[in-house]
């Protein structure tokens, strides 16, 4: 049996994300799977809420007018007679549930529901209440903007700005229901050895974020280009700050310039032993 070629790095291909609901798992299982060529070009393509055969037809037919070589088509579409009519598609098709469907089917000796939209769907009304309770918490919390209530909060992510604080905040609060908020390390809290005095009463909560000085310089000048914010100097200074105040107080840390928002939000409800 022969192996896959390896592609040369300026390889494309489309790829496809289809669902009969909103399309976050396809989009999350297949990105995951797809992280393994990084010398694809992959150009993405989310279908969501595809729960009608004259929708799946209508994408089959799109992926068959798509140029270049076959599309692979990652779907997570429940009804066979659905997934029947993407498999005839000119594509690459990866289905993502039918076979773990079948084993988890043949494990609890039941028939899975073909109800659409469970997982990401309201459901447990309670957990989903959780959730939008934590935006909003996290939104109100945001970049230090009030002290209100910080003794509920589960996380607070410390760092200088533009290092991460904000898409990392909302992504805990929205995928976990946790009450996460967010402050600034600015000069003002320099060059003071203390924790500033708004979070210094959990400090046992907080977690910071880094990134390198060139990150942060090249982050900043799109927002403020040619500035001393933005300055490769100024954001040297801030770091290093930020850092020699996360280890005088036992604060954990890591560096999010290589980092995705899933990965850090997986490290910090690790560390901070948030996971249910």
């Amino acid at each position: 049996m022969s192996e896959p070629s390896v592609s040369p790095p300026t390889a494309s291909r489309a790829a496809y994300f289809v669902s009969d609901s909103t399309g976050i798992t396809a989009e999350t299982l297949g990105n995951a799977l797809l992280a393994n060529f990084p010398g694809i070009r992959f150009v993405r393509r989310t279908i969501p809420f595809v729960d009608t055969e004259a929708g799946a037809r209508a994408v089959a037919a799109e992926i068959d007018a798509a140029a270049g070589g076959p599309p692979i088509v990652f779907t997570t579409v429940k009804q066979p007679a659905l997934r029947d009519i993407l498999a005839g598609a000119r594509g690459s098709i990866v289905d993502l549930l039918a076979g773990h469907l079948t084993e988890v089917e043949r494990a609890l000796g039941v028939t899975a529901s073909e109800q659409l939209g469970q997982y990401h769907g309201v459901g447990d009304m309670h957990a989903y209440l959780a959730r939008m309770r934590a935006v909003e918490y996290a939104i109100e919390h945001d970049d230090g903007q009030t002290s209100r209530a910080l003794d509920a909060a589960n996380v607070i992510i410390i760092a200088p700005s533009r290092c991460g604080k904000t898409p990392t905040t909302m992504y805990l609060a929205l995928q976990y229901g946790l009450l996460v908020a967010n402050y600034p390390l600015t000069e003002d809290d320099f060059p003071s050895e203390r924790l500033p005095r708004t979070i210094a009463p959990y400090a046992a909560r907080c977690f910071g974020l880094t990134t390198t000085p060139l990150r942060l310089s090249q982050v900043r000048h799109e927002r403020r280009p040619a500035s001393r914010y933005a300055s490769l100097e100024q954001c040297t200074v801030e770091l290093r700050r930020a850092e020699d105040l996360y280890r005088r107080h036992h604060i954990p840390f890591l560096n999010s310039a290589t980092k995705s928002v899933e990965e850090m939000s997986a490290v910090i409800m690790q560390t901070m032993k948030l996971r249910a």
